[in-house]
């Protein structure tokens, strides 16, 4: 009767571990419980708990993505019930692995596998690597480390490895010191180097304010220029900028960019889709650009610029014009508007960039602007309220990953600044009339290793997939020995 129970339990650990709002430490122990009813059912039963797990665990995410993300459902079914088909596929794999005895290899199966499952993912949907469970330990920066050698999924793959480990040495007794030697290096050296990170680059400002006043960041040894990110979720619309309302919303944003570049501020990043502009209409902007060159700063607004027959998600730097077209846009909620596909946008004699929200789910992208020598990304954004935590946290691993800042500003969701290690330097919601916040800008780190390499990890994994599998086929589990049974007649009595 305990496997229902613990099968459920799994369920219920992978709701509290994951999601818009996960609590990390549920996020390891959630895959254990399946995982030992695995190791004692037949395959096709430990399938339908791997599935029913993951199902369940994924659920309360139906009603975000239905409603907020205005996902089809079509695609929702499919996009649900396939990685849980694949986390079944894996938990039964782990349950035969462990009755043929080769715990190691079963141990192994189940984080290799998913690190190669949520890598594909991120390569052939529309959302990139929106989806991992990485994400779920962007605050416990010692784990979060490891995403700057092997990117997310290296992070992944250290979540699953820790209780596809104990499960594997619970479930029977050959091979437990090889597990633990295995899995407890893995994991030891994992927190070693991240905890070697930390301490082996100065911590920046730090500080995490209410929203509806100025947030300002306590300033550290690693402090630099000032930046300042400022949002406002009134109107939460795009604005044409040439009506009455945009007008306002212009001198509103220009009167407090004011106030910040007097106080020395140097960059200012406005959220994303602030205004709507066309050529002819670009002139209303002036109040902003006068601010802008009068103080010397920089301020980094977010557009949607009409040009002929179509348009584009803009982030546009005042007062040099410079210019970042969103790339990857949200199938079905920016129809509206087109992708770009131009040059990687850098301020004029920095190495700071311009990216705008959805582009910081892709890996790729800012390891591109990290190639050109980006060491800070400025990120006009925009969420849906409930996602304001995760959606920035997402963009904190990017920093870790390629070893730059990362400044979001985003209405309808969080204002975050991170360094380069994943500190959050400050943070505010945009819950108010104007949320500010303003930081010293951290100093820059050298590139990472994933920087300079790439994905190589989920490859290495695909490859430890592919043997792993490749010798369970082939070694076929020997039948028990029969023991010759004695006739009564013929024994010998004593």
């Amino acid at each position: 009767m305990w496997k229902p129970f613990a099968v459920a339990l799994s369920a219920v650990l992978f709701i509290l571990g994951t999601g818009l709002h996960p609590m990390p430490w549920f996020t390891w122990l959630a895959p254990l419980p399946v995982l030992l009813v695995a190791a004692r059912v037949r395959f096709r039963m430990a399938l339908a708990a791997g599935f029913a797990v993951w199902a369940l665990g994924q659920a309360p995410m139906w009603r975000y993505f239905l409603n907020v993300v205005e996902i089809p459902l079509p695609i929702l079914v499919l996009s649900q019930l396939a990685p849980a088909l694949l986390f079944g596929l894996l938990t039964a794999g782990f349950g035969t692995l462990v009755r043929r005895g080769r715990p190691v290899s079963a141990a192994l199966l189940v984080p290799a596998g998913w690190a190669v499952v949520e890598y594909a993912f991120s390569v052939a949907m529309p959302h990139g690597a929106w989806w991992s469970l990485a994400y779920t330990q962007a605050d416990v920066l010692p784990v979060l480390q490891t995403a700057s050698l092997t990117g997310a999924w290296g992070v992944t793959f250290l979540l699953l490895a820790v209780p596809s480990a104990v499960a594997a040495a619970l479930s029977g007794t050959a091979g437990r010191a090889r597990l633990a030697l295995t899995f407890g290096t893995v994991v030891a050296v994992a927190l070693a180097y991240g905890t070697f990170q930390l301490l082996g680059s100065a911590p920046s400002a730090t500080g995490r304010i209410a929203t509806e006043r100025i947030a300002t960041g306590r300033g550290g040894p690693a402090g630099g220029d000032r930046i300042a990110l400022l949002v406002t979720d009134h109107p939460n619309d795009t604005i044409p900028v040439d009506t009455a309302e945009g007008r306002d919303l212009v001198a509103r944003y220009a009167a407090r960019a004011e106030a910040l570049a007097a106080r020395g501020v140097r960059t200012i990043v406005l959220p994303e889709k602030t205004f709507r502009v066309r050529p002819e209409t670009m002139a209303a902007l002036a109040p902003l650009s006068r601010v802008a060159t009068r103080h010397r700063v920089t301020i980094v607004a977010g557009l949607v610029q009409e040009r002929g027959q179509g348009a584009n998600n803009v982030a546009l730097a005042l007062p040099s014009g410079v210019r970042y077209v969103k790339k990857h846009l949200i199938p079905g909620v920016e129809n509206e508007v087109q992708p770009g596909e131009g040059t990687l946008a850098l301020l004029p004699g920095t190495t700071e960039g311009m990216i705008i929200c959805k582009d910081l789910d892709y890996p790729e992208l800012v390891r591109a602007f990290r190639a050109r020598g980006a060491t800070v990304l400025y990120a006009p954004a925009w969420d849906f309220v409930d996602d304001g935590w995760l959606h920035g946290r997402m963009a904190v691993t990017r920093g870790v990953e390629s070893g730059v800042t990362v400044a979001r500003a985003a209405r309808a969701g969080t204002l975050v600044v991170s360094d380069p290690r994943g500190r959050i330097v400050a943070e505010t919601t945009s819950d108010g009339d104007f949320a500010t916040l303003t930081t010293p800008l951290p100093a820059p780190a050298p590139p990472t290793l994933y920087a300079r390499v790439g994905d190589w990890f989920p490859w290495t994994c695909a490859v430890m997939l592919a043997v792993t599998v490749g010798a369970a086929a082939l070694r076929r589990p020997q039948p028990p020995t029969q023991q010759p049974t004695r006739h009564p007649k013929t024994a010998t009595a004593h």
